[in-house]
């Protein structure tokens, strides 16, 4: 059990930042990062006999527990009837953090933040979501998973179940295909 503490507070910080980019934004004020990351390390504690038998590095096999315990924070306060958050009425366009095009155009658009440019930010990040929806659903999840969770080539290949090689080929390709869509977002570049 020391162990396993260890090495999650070994990757704490990149954890943290995963449940940060895929926790749906409706449910910020009401859920803490930190306390799916304490669920996380329980549910960890009591899986540990499994991960014998996995083939994923120690890094993956938590990075999975974590994507399960946000899954499980949205099902319990997004589908629950009396904290129904569709209910309140949120500033900005509400978005899935399901979805990686959305995330991703949120996160590329977050520089957009003063009072004066709330509207533009929300037709921002439309209009970047729509753009990325016409990626591959594979590139956007490598971006994804290299710029806003941070892991590595090889990681990213491991969580994809793809060749090292194909992972960051697809990595760069998708690199390329973003620039071009952000380019013909009129006023995104010069937003940056």
């Amino acid at each position: 059990m020391e162990a396993l503490a260890e090495l999650f507070s070994l990757h704490r910080e990149r954890l943290w930042r995963i449940v940060n980019f895929r926790l749906d934004s409706r449910l910020l004020g009401r859920i803490n990062p930190d306390d799916i990351l304490q669920e996380s390390y329980l549910a960890a504690s009591q899986r540990i006999k499994h991960y014998a038998g996995l083939p994923s590095s120690p890094f993956i096999w938590l990075r999975m527990i974590v994507h399960q315990t946000v899954a499980q924070v949205h099902r319990r306060h997004l589908t629950a009837q009396m904290r129904d958050v569709d209910r309140e009425v949120p500033l900005d366009k509400p978005y899935d953090r399901y979805a990686t095009s959305q995330s991703l155009s949120f996160h590329l658009t977050g520089h957009l933040t003063s009072p004066s440019q709330a509207a533009i930010r929300a037709e921002m990040v439309n209009e970047v979501e729509q753009a990325i929806k016409t990626m591959d659903e594979v590139d956007q999840e490598v971006l994804a998973l290299r710029h806003f969770e941070e892991l590595t080539n090889h990681e990213v290949a491991e969580v994809l179940d793809i060749d090292k090689t194909a992972a960051s080929n697809r990595y760069i390709r998708a690199i390329q295909r973003l620039k071009e869509i952000l380019s013909e977002i009129p006023g995104y570049s010069e937003q940056e």
